[in-house]
């Protein structure tokens, strides 16, 4: 048999399934399960075989925060890897008839996920934007602590204990106050972060947060349409319906994190920008509801930002807004 009769060679696809302490790998091509420690002696070693096998999707799953080194350094190899939501993942293997729950099963379906589902590759981050996004969710953890204990402190009827509550807030909003420093001046540090943030902040509603936020951890914002871009914040309707049967259009998924900075946007929006007020008064007078129209807001102002980022446009450049007879 001559090389050009040879049979094409199939793609080779990998499931990793990540817990603390170590790390189970399984391979379309061998069959094989490998199973290393989650450390640094093990990551690369995986990252040495995986280099070797070419894989064409390396698949790895969401368990906050444990699967980073491995995908850093998958990533730093330049090898494909795609971080997924363990829910998806989860549907699929019920979806195949996989009800059993073991670590080697886990991966397979990993592996049977990146054959068949062909998932987004996660892109390599800078050295600032890994920073930022450890800034961005401090804050956000902080800032649900101090939450928290506001809420406490409602309840709480001695004395001691609202000392006791008041030293945290106190303690808490210093911390919340330093953060915002650091992150301030690592945008300003970065010549593209600057620019992303001062374009996103010519919007009326848009403040710090959202546009910190949106630098962090969306960052296909500029680079896809109107529809992905609802559907990555999870603030896009899908449809409920079933033969004679259509049920409420809801929002579902996403990245809750940015969608929750961007409520709060929204919100502000609806009282202070023309162009959201006005798309929110028209609603109102069709009877939609007051959290579907807060929603709607969000999406359109999500839209707008969308279309700001991919143009390179001030909000006072876009043509809606010039349109404004305000």
């Amino acid at each position: 048999m001559t090389p050009l009769d040879s049979p094409p060679v199939s793609p080779v696809f990998v499931g990793i399934d990540v817990a603390k302490d170590k790390l189970d790998l399984a391979r379309s091509d061998t069959g094989e399960f490998l199973t290393l420690g989650n450390d640094r002696q093990g990551i690369a070693q995986i990252v040495q075989t995986l280099l070797s096998a070419r894989p064409a999707c390396i698949v790895v799953e969401s368990t906050g925060g444990l699967e980073r080194p491995l995908v850093e350094a998958l990533l730093e190899a330049g090898l494909p890897v795609a971080l997924v939501n363990p829910g998806r993942v989860r549907h699929f293997a019920m979806g195949l008839g996989i009800l059993a729950k073991t670590d080697p099963i886990d991966a397979a379906v990993l592996m049977e996920f990146a054959r068949r589902a062909e998932p987004r590759l996660t892109q390599k981050r800078s050295a600032h934007q890994a920073q930022l996004d450890a800034l961005i969710t401090c804050r956000r953890q902080i800032t649900c602590a101090r939450t928290a204990q506001a809420n406490c402190r409602l309840t709480t009827s001695s004395g001691d204990a609202l000392k006791a509550i008041d030293a945290v807030l106190k303690t808490l909003d210093k911390q919340i106050e330093l953060l915002d420093k650091k992150i301030r001046k690592l945008i300003d540090a970065d010549d593209d972060f600057k620019h992303l943030d001062r374009l996103l902040q010519t919007v009326p509603g848009v403040g710090a947060v959202l546009s910190a936020t949106l630098i962090a951890e969306l960052r296909e914002l500029g680079t896809t349409d109107r529809r992905q871009i609802g559907a990555l914040v999870g603030v896009a309707p899908f449809n409920r319906d079933s033969g004679a049967f259509h049920g409420k259009r809801s929002i579902h998924g996403g990245r809750a994190a940015v969608r929750c900075v961007l409520y709060m946007a929204a919100l502000a929006a609806m009282r202070f920008n023309p162009l959201i007020r006005n798309f929110a008064a028209r609603l109102g007078k069709t009877g939609k509801c007051a959290k579907v129209i807060i929603v709607a807001c969000m999406r359109k102002l999500l839209i707008l930002l969308n279309a700001m980022v991919r143009d390179n446009l001030t909000w006072e450049q876009l043509s809606v807004v010039k349109a404004l007879d305000i």
